[in-house]
């Protein structure tokens, strides 16, 4: 696992050792970041469910002018630290140990973020669940692009369901990404 472009290219990241994490793909994180390239520039944003921050390490070595990393496994923890040291990418970061919903609950003073990246452990519900809470906070705008990667076996009708529109998916071997902003936009 690596960081693919910008200021911090070809440095290899450290992963968990065990299932605690999933680290995305090189190349799924490259289709990834294709899509977003438009919104990373000088952009705030949120990791949630963060693993080793390789996703939010990526947004900033792409030229992300902030990016809040929200994770609450200790050894998870451990290593977006160690990766943000390595990358030499900390002084641009944050990093919330808390479970999901609270730190979102408490980010939400911070006005909206250009991209929220949502990765949790699939198909136990807490991307609909942070979803839901996201659909009436003041962290998603108008422009805000929500990314949720999940299983394919999430149905697309729950996370419309949760008051956002669908702009793509795009489905892997296992997974999706579902990029979508709020409803009415």
């Amino acid at each position: 696992m690596r960081v693919i472009a910008g200021k911090a290219r070809r440095i290899q990241l450290k992963s968990i050792e065990g299932n605690h994490v999933r680290p995305t793909l090189d190349r799924y994180k490259e289709t990834l970041f294709n899509t977003m390239q438009t919104y990373i520039p000088d952009s705030y944003f949120i990791d949630v469910f963060a693993g080793t921050g390789a996703i939010g390490i990526e947004a900033l070595s792409r030229g992300a002018e902030k990016v809040v990393f929200i994770e609450n496994n200790k050894k998870a923890l451990a290593v977006i630290n160690e990766n943000l040291e390595k990358t030499r990418l900390a002084e641009d970061a944050e990093v919330i140990a808390s479970d999901a919903i609270s730190a979102l609950m408490r980010l939400e003073p911070t006005g909206p973020a250009d991209v929220i990246f949502i990765d949790p452990p699939y198909n136990k519900g807490y991307e609909i669940q942070a979803l839901k809470l996201l659909s009436t906070s003041a962290l998603v705008g108008e422009d805000t692009l929500v990314v949720v990667e999940a299983s394919k076996e999430l149905e697309l009708e729950d996370i419309e369901s949760t008051g956002f529109n669908i702009m793509k998916t795009k489905d892997y071997l296992n997974n999706r990404h579902i990029f979508m902003q709020k409803a009415g936009n």
